[in-house]
């Protein structure tokens, strides 16, 4: 790093550098499994600061990687200063207009809390501590993209600093070609400072979660393919597969619906009709409470993780799905997707025509079963029917964009890449040039 002695006086937020007794600590991802080699780490004030700091990296030949907290983050993170935004945290509501002003480092469960208040939701996903800004770059799957489609499209601008350190405001009228990209496609044209979007009607909401024993895997999975098969928009189940080390396997079926707890029981009546659950905590709940439902960690943690689209969930589908325990992975989910996510999009991921996703998690205590957990992961995904193609939120560290997007799409984003960062100030977690 060329003088990084001035990078404290070029920036007013907090500087880390090598050597100091806190850097390993500031540069750690939140996914502890991940190595996040940097040159400097530097928590920034505001959007100037942000400015201040991408002209600073351009000036000494380094990159930028940006992360609230490092949710996704795949390590490729050499000769870059890590930006954290997390103080980047104002939350702006017009509850009339069902708008939102959100700062790049507030978490999507604050937002929910600011827009509940209000009978209004965002586009939120499973976890409260993820940012709102993060999520849309990547596209973002949520709880009620069945209804409203993808994150993205809720975002009508984006406040950013760009590849030369001038803050800009970027919308569909003023830069289209940027503003489709970064709708999903990452943070590799520009930072963003906040983003603006649009707030959703939430009048009534029901969801929770139903456990039981895992013997009863296949009768669960029969009635969530059975429930999923003719489902309207505003319901969404996730199945899961459980085994915990130590306790014996589980399933569980996660819903949300937008609507009456009377309809929403109608429409479940398949899972009522199996026997007793273990637990059962599906209500009335808020757009606030959604967090709630799959309870996943809110502490840094170590993780393997794969996405594959599923074509379809047939009994051959379904056998499969069953064939084998699970272990050792910690658990296996399907998500039904369709609804809006299938229709026009107005980002890089287009129609998500698959109805499904197959999402796997393990936890790496140590190489050997890092390795087991990865040969698990891909046995199962070649026992699926998977299409090929995953959510850009879904893409593991080994993977790219050409996972997530077609040809003509991928080469699309790389001269908006060109056009917008030709120097490549700009490092995200999966670069457009592969």
């Amino acid at each position: 790093m060329n003088a990084p002695h001035s990078l404290a006086s070029a920036v007013r937020g907090q500087v880390w550098l090598p050597g100091d007794a806190d850097f390993d600590a500031a540069r750690r991802p939140w996914n502890v499994a991940v190595e996040q080699p940097v040159a400097a780490v530097v928590e920034a004030a505001d959007a100037d600061d942000v400015a201040a700091l991408v002209r600073y990296a351009r000036s000494a030949g380094l990159g930028v990687a940006t992360q609230p907290n490092g949710h996704g983050a795949t390590g490729r993170t050499g000769g870059t200063i890590l930006l954290r935004t997390g103080r980047l945290d104002a939350l702006e509501l017009d509850p009339a207009a069902r708008r939102a002003r959100v700062g790049a480092g507030v978490p999507s469960g604050r937002l929910q809390a600011a827009a509940a208040a209000h009978g209004l939701t965002g586009l939120p996903g499973s976890s409260p501590i993820v940012s709102v800004t993060g999520v849309a770059l990547g596209g973002g799957v949520s709880w009620f993209g069945r209804r409203y489609g993808w994150v993205a499209d809720s975002v009508t601008a984006f406040e950013i600093v760009d590849a030369e350190g001038q803050r800009r405001r970027v919308d569909a009228g003023t830069d289209p070609d940027l503003f489709w990209a970064m709708r999903g496609a990452g943070g590799d044209f520009a930072i963003v400072t906040a983003l603006e979007l649009e707030l959703r009607a939430a009048p009534a909401l029901f969801g929770g979660r139903t456990l039981w024993t895992g013997a009863h895997a296949p009768a669960v999975l029969d009635a969530f393919r059975r429930i999923t098969a003719t489902a309207p928009d505003e319901l969404t189940l996730w199945l899961d597969l459980l085994h915990i080390p130590g306790a014996e396997p589980m399933v569980a079926v996660d819903v949300t619906h937008l609507g009456p707890e009377g309809e929403a029981r109608e429409l479940l009546a398949p899972l009522d009709r199996l026997p007793a659950p273990l637990t059962d905590s599906r209500q009335p709940m808020s757009v606030a409470e959604l967090g709630a439902i799959t309870d996943e960690p809110t502490d840094p943690s170590p993780g393997l993780s794969r996405g594959d689209l599923l074509t379809h969930l047939d009994d051959s589908a379904a056998a499969a799905l069953l064939a084998d325990p699970i272990a050792p992975l910690l658990a296996v989910q399907v998500r039904h997707l369709g609804g809006a996510l299938a229709q026009p999009s107005g980002g890089p991921h287009g129609p998500l025509a698959e109805p499904y996703i197959l999402y796997t998690l393990g936890i790496p205590t140590d190489p050997d079963v890092a390795a087991a957990i990865s040969a698990r992961q891909r046995s199962l995904a070649a026992a699926m029917p998977t299409s090929g193609r995953k959510p850009f939120t879904f893409l593991h560290a080994s993977e790219t964009v050409a996972d997530a997007f077609t040809p003509d799409v991928v080469a699309r984003l790389r001269a908006v890449k060109h056009r917008y960062d030709p120097d490549n100030v700009f490092r995200p977690n999966f670069p457009v040039s592969g």
